[in-house]
């Protein structure tokens, strides 16, 4: 069950966070008015999808390391720290922030500058759990390792 669950769990958080960032980087590009504040009013509850699928992700993934905290199932480990505390002390608040001050038609500086912000830590959490994913398959043997 954990076999299936941890990559499902994975994929499904890797698409959220990627939905979000892109609705949010080509609504602020191409999109309305209107079109920015459907998007940041959205992302909160897309929280509802993300969250679970993240504890799935990391729940599962401590079940199958068997506590190994060495090669890549400890590197992987390594990261989940940083993915958590990027989501849990930026990415969340931001997105609250966001989406109360998009509500209000507030776009503002510091809209703007926590907009910013939150690209930034997307794009870094998308790259941590790229990366995660990257090893996982490699684990698995459906991914070769390079030579050093």
């Amino acid at each position: 069950m954990k076999k299936v669950l941890h990559p499902m769990a994975g994929a499904l958080a890797m698409s959220c966070i990627a939905t979000f960032w892109l609705a949010t980087a080509l609504s602020e590009a191409f999109g309305s008015r209107e079109s920015i504040i459907a998007v940041k009013t959205a992302i909160p509850w897309g929280f509802l999808l993300l969250v679970p699928a993240l504890m799935a992700t990391g729940g599962s993934g401590l079940a199958l390391s068997k506590g190994r905290r060495i090669g890549l199932a400890g590197t992987k480990l390594k990261r989940m720290p940083l993915i958590a505390a990027n989501g849990l002390l930026v990415l969340i608040p931001a997105a609250l922030f966001l989406a109360s001050r998009a509500r209000d038609e507030e776009f503002d500086a510091a809209f703007y500058v926590v907009q910013a912000v939150e690209l930034i830590a997307g794009a870094a959490n998308l790259t941590l759990l790229g990366l995660n994913f990257r090893d996982g398959l490699t684990l698995t043997g459906r991914l070769r390792r390079r030579a050093p």
